[in-house]
């Protein structure tokens, strides 16, 4: 019975050496296609990244001074305007009349000042002949500064009417545009609300929150990289030209302020912008594009503490046309690039599509090579 056994099993044994002889040599057969680039040196830009809304440079709110009706509105949003240009009319009925009054008086005062100075010359000669007592010179005298000051009253109280009267018609305080109009012809204009806002927007700014940790990095003139929804895949350049000198104590952030050139006025006051601020710039340093990279974290203990390590693995391509992975030693990592200290060297082959499907020693085939 044991013989019968040992012949029925020895080529079912045979059999099962062969398909495994066959599954290890399709595994060696296996060749993965990639795409690989020579790594070189490169430089990488450091940059910190903001989110912020765009305003204008300068935004000037003009109020009525009287608050009465409207008579007339001489622009619309969007004109452009000069610095004193007449905005709008209110009625100015009352004022007018105040104006009238205050011309009748100057005159009234003008005559009796006339008459009050013949007569204050009379008594100075009479009063140089001893024709007239001290008293009654020093009486007539004293009429006659009267009258002077009542002139120069009824003067200041004309020059309070005529002022009151020219504030019926709103001048822009600067040039500019009309960024928003609030009222129609017709409303009763009111002090607690604005007429228009006059706008400046040959150039713009974003006010940006930055961090405390942020704060040690920036400074005044720093390139800043502009983009918005509006005009995707568009770069607008600024500069930071001011950093609060202080930070908010609630929220231990600090206002950073970035100013635009926008001559052509395409970036509007309340358009939604990314903000990327230059820090620095690393030069000369061997450049692995972000994408390309493999990560992944890690827990390791510290000083008695847990720490969480990001750690960053790329794949290049040997002499022999097999994948190697290496682990990277960063210096700096953006959203684009990262600036490698070592782990790869200058002229290797370095896989930039395809190392998700690889693993260490597998055999590669090179479908492109960038240069």
């Amino acid at each position: 019975m044991l013989r019968r056994l040992l012949i029925v099993g020895l080529p079912l044994l045979i059999g099962m050496m062969t398909i495994a002889c066959e599954q290890q040599q399709v595994e060696e057969e296996i060749v993965i296609p990639v795409e690989v680039a020579e790594v070189e040196l490169g430089q990488v830009r450091q940059y910190l990244e903001f989110n912020g809304d765009i305003k204008a440079e300068l935004e000037v709110k003009v109020f009525s001074k009287i608050p009465d009706r409207i008579e007339t509105y001489h622009v619309d949003e969007g004109d452009a305007v000069s610095k004193n240009a007449i905005l709008a009319e209110v009625v100015a009925t009352t004022i007018e009349q105040a104006v009238l009054q205050a011309e009748a008086g100057l005159a009234a005062a003008h005559a009796q000042e006339i008459n009050m100075r013949t007569e204050y010359e009379r008594a100075g000669r009479l009063y140089k002949q001893d024709a007239m007592s001290q008293q009654e010179y020093d009486a007539i005298k004293t009429q006659y500064e009267a009258v002077v000051a009542q002139v120069t009253q009824a003067n200041a109280a004309l020059e309070t009417a005529r002022s009151q009267f020219q504030d019926a018609r709103v001048k822009a305080p600067i040039a500019g545009i009309i960024g928003k109009r609030y009222y129609e012809a017709g409303d009763m204009a009111s002090p607690a609300l604005p007429l228009v806002t006059v706008v400046q927007m040959d150039r713009v700014k974003i006010e940006v929150e930055a961090t405390e940790a942020d704060l040690g990095h920036l400074a005044i003139g720093q390139k800043a990289e502009v983009e918005v929804r509006t005009y995707p895949g568009e770069t607008f350049v600024g500069r930071v030209i001011k950093i609060s000198p202080i930070l908010d104590p609630l929220t231990r952030m600090v206002t950073v302020e970035v100013l635009i050139p926008n001559r052509d006025h395409r970036l509007k006051p309340g358009m939604y912008a990314e903000v990327q601020i230059t820090t620095g710039i690393i030069e000369d340093s061997i450049v692995v594009p972000r994408h390309v990279v493999i990560e992944s974290t890690s827990l390791t203990e510290e000083n008695g503490e847990d720490r969480v390590v990001k750690n960053y693995f790329v794949y290049i391509v040997n002499d022999s046309s097999r994948a190697e992975q290496r682990k990277l030693e960063v210096d700096y990592v953006n959203h684009r690039s990262i600036a490698v200290r070592s782990g790869i060297g200058v002229g290797e082959r370095l896989v930039i599509s395809g190392q998700n499907n690889l693993r260490e020693g597998i055999q590669v085939l090179i479908a492109r090579e960038d240069n």
